[in-house]
């Protein structure tokens, strides 16, 4: 058996030499002193900006304000509107958000239950109370609606589709 014979380095400079060899930054990652981003939760994030889209909505109707309810539809959003035919594009709900304003009496109210997002969809169902007059006639409903949420470009939310029903 041959035995091998490092020459010119003692024991102790061997092992130094080991040693700084292990602690070279070749070997070993560099350590970071940047934390890691922080977790968001996307969820939240839309919930508060739909809640805010809410707020804007029934602010437009409290007011009267077509333009401004107009503002949180998309272009090409539908409403199925109970008993009536299917409005499709901001032009046919507009008229029929002005007809319905200017009615006497008019008063609409609506409460978010449950907003569900994913991705650049979300639904919300909730209910709602409507009154008005039209020729004399009182016309009072309550009901359930379902909306369906579209992200846009800009990361703003808009109506796509308007479902609500009758439960009077």
């Amino acid at each position: 058996m041959t035995k091998h014979r490092v020459t010119g380095l003692s024991a102790p400079a061997l092992c130094w030499l080991v040693a700084l060899a292990a602690c070279s930054p070749g070997t070993q990652p560099a350590a970071t002193n940047t934390p890691a981003p922080p977790t968001v939760d996307r969820q939240a994030v839309d919930d508060s900006a739909i809640h805010a889209a809410d707020t804007a909505w029934l602010n437009g109707i409290s007011a009267k304000d077509t333009a401004r309810v107009m503002t949180l539809y998309a272009n090409d959003a539908v409403t199925l509107p109970p008993g009536a035919p299917l409005l499709t594009g901001k032009d046919a709900m507009r008229k029929s958000w002005a007809a319905q304003m200017a009615m006497s009496g008019f008063a609409l109210t609506f409460r978010p239950i449950k907003t569900v997002a994913a991705g650049d969809l979300a639904y919300e169902i909730g209910d709602y109370q409507f009154n008005g007059r039209k020729n004399g006639q009182a016309t009072n409903m309550k009901g359930k609606y379902v909306v369906v949420w579209g992200r846009q470009p800009d990361g703003s939310w808009k109506v796509l589709v308007n479902a609500p029903t009758t439960t009077q």
